[in-house]
This record gives structure tokens, C-alpha cells and sequence, in this order.
């Protein structure tokens, strides 16, 4: 952002009306994106959806920031203002993205651990690679530079790529040296008992209450090697890694998708209510019949279901389709997919704000829920359970949400979950749901 020449990224905010943004693919043979991620420095991002798109990146074209309370409409103004001039005619799968997200607070600051993290930050990859069914794109851009030098930049990095590995082993997990909680069980009873006073007040519907783990590790990380594990345990998660610098990268493997736009078809889901998964299938029976028959998940769950509804009608036509359990390794959630067909076309960030945050990770109402939470955790939420993904010129994307996920810096990594607080909530049960969406990173670092 603080290079305006051809050679470094630029902001939007310093492009000029004149200069253009030039990308040029090519297909290549399918290589390991692992290889690409440990032979390239950050910024670089990666991004896989549930059985479809898959996405790595590296270097910066450009980046997108914005911050405060009018960071959406800052974000689509900068991507309106760097797309403006593109010169590409590319496949679909190969076109130019920006990857990134945003703080789940809008006055969020880059405190530890999210140094290197503001408000809401979006990357245009210097070099990026595509994953769709057996094709692999690589897409080389640079903004306002000569076409042809991106032609002679396309080749070198194709054949660069021809010596990477197909496939290239996960090494070995970091291990687990130590944890510590940043709210203790006495402290977590305390805020439940609180919040649980302040929806029987009528102040509240819901607020979903978080804690932070933080994990010492015996070994240094490597995040790519950890979302491979985590791709093998949890194959119908999304995964991303967001590493803006060397010093810090935030990663996860989230359920749960926020929200899909292609042209003025949209897709989301409400995913909110879970149990445990059980050691035979008829204990998993069992919880499975009891996730389905709890009125206070089934409570929890329809406040979510019918936000979202309500904050996609004015955009268009929304249909609600029947509710299922979404079933994970660990952990199984009542899920109801919702999909909206808008009126007019819209870019993919209005959908975002729209959204964020859902009743799942926030709370309702919203002011009061996001009240509660700034009064009560003990950390900053900075980039958990906020919105992370990627848009492209057509304002098409795809976001999740960011949960299941943790902040790497050095040897520590900070993890993040949290619970719907609602008005019959036992603390205890609470805390012990709350331990359960620890596990996918947890076992993804331990050497157990």
C-alpha cells in the first residue's frame, strides 16, 4: 500500500484513472499448494470452499483497506476504483480476486495478538493459482504495468511452477507445550448468569458469549501442513489462511458458510445449535434426537433462521428450505439453508454487511448483543467470527464465517469459540459445548 510504482502493491485509493489492472492465465499442471505456500513470502492467502473452489495466493498487486463504521462502502468504492480498467479475458475459474476479511468490531484496533490486522483488509494476489475439478489456473497481475511484462512474468512463473511436486507430504504437528484461558469456568458461570439476567430483563434475545485459548507450541508452525490435517478431519469445511506479513497468520476451518453471490443468485445458512458427536452410532443417534428435540436449540436456531430471512427480504426473494443436521467430526449442528434471488444486482461486501454478524456469532438485538460483548469477554475478538473470503471485478464471491479458527504468531497460537447465550442457559452445559469447537485446531496441532 505505501508503493505507488509498478513493481509493489498500490492502495485503490492511489490509482490513477489512466492506469489499468493487468492479468494474464494460463493452465498448468496440477501441483502442491502447500509447495507453492512454503516457496513464497506473505502476503499470502488460501481459500477452499466444501467440494468446489480452491484457491491460493501470494504477493500483493494491490490491497484494499478501510476502517470505522463506513468500511463497507470505503471497501466497494476501492474495489469499484481498481477494477475499473481491467484487462483480462480469462475463464472463469482463473479471474482476478481479493482475498481477505474484516474485524468482527468496527473500532477494532491491531492490538496483540492481531497485529498486522486491521479493520478490514483485502489482497489482490500477485500470483494465484485456481483449483477446480482436474484443472489448475495460475493468474500473474500487476497493476498499471506494461501487458507485455505480464506476459513475460506469466512464463516465468509457469515455468518456475513446472518444478514444484504434485503432491508434497504434511510434516509432522507442532505440538502442544501449554495452554492458558483467558476467562476462567468461575469467571464464564459469572458472564452467563449476567447475560442470562439481562435477556429475563427483556434487554436481550440472545448474545453469543466467546473465549480465547491461548497454546504454546513445542515446534514452530506451519500453517499450510495444519489445514491439510484439517482438510483430511474436516472435509466438508471451508479453509482459509489469511497472512498478511511473516509475523502473524490467521487460519481456521469454518462450517459455515455466510454468504455466496453469483450474478443475483445468493446462498447462506443458518448454523446455530449443537451437540457432541457420539462414540457409537447409537449414542450419535441419541444426541442427534436430542439436538432435534431441544426447544432451547430449536429457540436458538429459528432466531438465526428468521434474522437472515429478514435481512435479505428487501434485496429480494428469499426461500427458507428445510432443516437438517449438519454432522462434523467432533460436533453436529442443526443447519437450514437459505437462498435469495435479488432484484437488482448487488456487490458481494453489501451482502456481507448485510449479515454481519449473524445471530450466531452475535447476538439479538444486535446493539444491545454487541454491548453485552464489548462489557463482558476478556479479549478482543479482532478477526474470529468475522467475515473472511474473496470478491472479484463482477462483485461475484464467496465468504464464511470465520469461527473454528485461531491467530498464529511465533510459537503461540490463540484460538477462539464461543456459544449462544439464550434465556435458560446452564453455564456448565455452555462451557462444555464451548471446550467442543476447540478440538478441530487443537487436534490439528497436537502430536497425539
Amino acid at each position: 500500500m505505501t508503493s505507488s510504482h509498478s513493481d509493489g502493491p498500490v492502495s485503490a485509493a492511489e490509482t490513477r484513472p489512466e492506469a489499468v489492472l493487468v492479468s494474464r492465465a494460463c493452465e498448468v499442471p496440477e501441483l502442491s499448494y502447500r509447495a507453492f505456500l512454503s516457496r513464497h513470502d506473505p502476503p499470502r492467502v488460501h481459500w477452499a470452499a466444501p467440494a468446489g473452489l480452491e484457491l491460493v495466493g501470494a504477493g500483493a498487486a494491490a490491497r484494499l483497506t478501510a476502517s470505522g463504521p463506513d468500511r463497507f462502502g470505503d471497501l466497494r468504492a476501492e474495489a469499484d476504483r481498481l477494477f475499473s480498467d481491467l484487462d483480462a479475458q480469462l475463464p472463469t475459474p482463473a479471474r482476478p480476486r481479493a482475498f481477505g476479511g474484516l474485524a468482527f468490531d468496527e473500532n477494532h484496533e491491531d492490538a496483540p495478538p492481531w497485529e498486522g490486522f486491521p479493520a478490514a483488509e483485502f489482497v489482490l494476489p500477485r500470483i494465484q493459482l485456481a483449483r477446480t475439478d482436474d484443472r489448475t489456473w495460475l493468474t500473474v497481475s500487476r497493476y498499471d504495468a506494461d501487458p507485455r511484462a505480464v506476459d513475460v512474468e506469466l512464463e516465468r512463473v509457469r515455468e518456475e511452477l513446472s518444478t514444484y511436486p504434485e503432491m508434497q507430504p504434511s510434516g509432522r504437528p507442532p505440538g502442544i507445550a501449554t495452554t492458558r484461558r483467558t476467562t476462567s469456568r468461575r469467571e464464564w458461570t459469572r458472564q452467563v448468569d449476567a447475560a442470562t439476567d439481562r435477556i429475563a430483563a427483556g434487554d436481550l434475545r440472545k448474545v453469543v458469549l466467546a473465549q480465547a485459548l491461548e497454546a504454546d507450541l513445542d515446534a514452530p508452525i506451519e500453517i499450510p501442513d495444519v489445514l491439510e490435517r484439517l482438510r483430511r478431519t474436516y472435509p466438508d469445511c471451508y479453509r482459509f489462511l489469511i497472512e498478511p506479513t511473516a509475523d502473524a497468520g490467521f487460519f481456521g476451518a469454518p462450517p459455515e458458510r455466510l454468504v455466496s453471490l453469483r450474478g443475483r443468485t445468493v446462498e447462506t445458512e443458518a448454523l446455530a445449535g449443537s451437540v457432541a458427536r457420539g462414540e457409537s452410532p447409537e449414542t450419535d443417534h441419541e444426541l442427534m434426537a436430542s439436538l432435534l428435540e431441544s426447544g432451547k436449540l430449536e429457540h436458538e436456531h429459528g432466531v438465526v433462521v428468521e434474522t437472515i430471512r429478514e435481512q435479505l427480504a428487501p434485496l429480494g426473494e428469499v426461500t427458507v428450505e428445510d432443516r437438517t443436521v449438519r454432522k462434523l467430526a467432533t460436533i453436529q449442528h442443526l443447519r437450514t439453508p437459505i437462498t435469495a434471488r435479488l432484484a437488482s444486482d448487488e456487490h458481494a461486501l453489501s451482502l456481507v454487511e448485510a449479515l454481519h454478524p449473524t445471530p450466531a456469532v452475535g447476538g439479538l438485538p444486535p446493539e444491545a448483543a454487541w454491548g453485552t460483548i464489548r462489557e463482558t469477554e476478556t479479549f478482543d475478538r479482532g478477526w474470529y467470527a468475522a467475515p473472511v473470503g474473496w470478491f472479484d471485478a463482477a462483485g461475484d464471491g464467496e465468504f464464511a464465517v470465520a469461527i473454528r479458527s485461531g491467530v498464529a504468531r511465533g510459537r503461540t497460537v490463540t484460538l477462539f469459540a464461543g456459544n449462544g447465550i439464550v434465556a435458560d442457559s446452564d453455564p456448565d452445559e455452555e462451557w462444555e459445548e464451548v471446550q467442543l469447537k476447540y478440538r478441530p485446531v487443537l487436534d490439528a496441532l497436537s502430536r497425539r
